[in-house]
């Protein structure tokens, strides 16, 4: 008996490594847990699988696949168990590493509710989805500005406010003032290493899949994608994290609207202060100009001082911040 459930634990395990999953899949692998995680530690479900969804590509980044980190915790110096190796703002950073994806859902708690800079999300009410993602943003979990705005996505696309509401009643109560945790690292400043390893070349040099190989551009490493190119495709090929591609290229996840350069590496200064002002172009409305810069329509409206929705050809929008 105890093999049989050994084995059916394993299952799911074996299947996320095995192949391509679907967020769908991805949901119904995790949610269980995250309804758990919710009653022990009073993290909504939905925001907890929200951003696994985001974190692992669905299950499907580097990652996650060898070290089962869903939520992209870094070592730190409190940190004393396993760690793998793996490049993200930097070369080499040391990522936690997990026995199991429940292990890593557990530490996902612990981190939110024993760290003093995210106390006052539990102040919120759980099912308060919209403010536990803006207040993620706030508290520093990620640079993307784009970050809440993609959990929130990813909880109205697949319905997974449903997973928070099936147990919100069973949600713990927690006092923000009573939380205890290591001193906090103050990051230093992020230092590009010198890549040194050969970049990839695609057969015959020409474009496949929607993009070229990677190239350096202002001494950062870059591709040349094409309209209708999936950003994922793009991540997996050059071993980057797809929140870091996103984040680095002010976009959100899907498909490419347009042909662009696209940055594996953070822009360097020039190529960020071009990015905060956009000429409005004909057919473009505040909405569509929102979307490719991954802010809000508001946002937008109150850097501008702008009382309505229309815009003239020709007009210079201060498009972030």
């Amino acid at each position: 008996m105890k093999k049989l459930l050994f084995l059916l634990m394993l299952v799911p395990a074996l299947f996320a490594a095995a192949q391509t999953i679907t967020p769908e899949q991805y949901i119904e692998l995790y949610k269980d847990i995250a309804i758990r995680e919710m009653k022990r530690m009073g993290v909504p479900a939905a925001i907890t699988l929200a951003q696994g969804i985001l974190e692992t590509e669905h299950g499907n980044s580097v990652l996650v696949k060898k070290s089962n980190n869903h939520f992209g915790i870094k070592c730190k110096s409190s940190w004393t168990a396993g760690g793998v190796s793996h490049d993200d703002d930097a070369q080499g950073e040391c990522f936690r590493q997990y026995a199991n994806a429940e292990d890593s859902y557990r530490d996902h708690s612990n981190f939110l509710r024993g760290n003093g800079r995210y106390g006052f999300l539990f102040k919120l009410d759980v099912k308060d989805y919209s403010g536990w993602a803006y207040g993620l943003k706030k508290a520093g979990y990620a640079t993307n500005p784009a970050y809440p705005q993609i959990v929130i996505r990813n909880i109205e696309k697949y319905n997974l406010q449903q997973y928070t509401l099936a147990a919100a009643d069973e949600a713990p109560k927690f006092n923000s003032g009573q939380y205890q945790d290591d001193p906090e690292e103050k990051e230093a400043p992020v230092v590009i290493a010198a890549r040194t390893t050969e970049i990839k070349e695609y057969q015959d040099g020409e474009i496949e899949t929607g993009f070229s190989a990677a190239y350096k551009k202002e001494g950062k490493k870059v591709v040349d994608a094409v309209k209708g190119t999936s950003l994922l495709k793009i991540a997996d090929a050059n071993n980057i994290r797809l929140i870091k591609l996103l984040e680095y290229n002010g976009l959100e996840d899907g498909l490419l609207q347009q042909d662009q350069v696209i940055y594996l590496e953070p822009k360097p200064l020039a190529a960020i202060a071009k990015q905060m002002m956009h000429t409005v172009q004909p057919k473009e409305g505040l909405y569509s100009i929102s979307k490719k810069y991954g802010v809000t329509v508001q946002q937008l409206k109150d850097w501008n001082s702008l009382n309505g929705e229309v815009l003239s050809v020709g007009q210079q929008l201060v498009v972030s911040k």
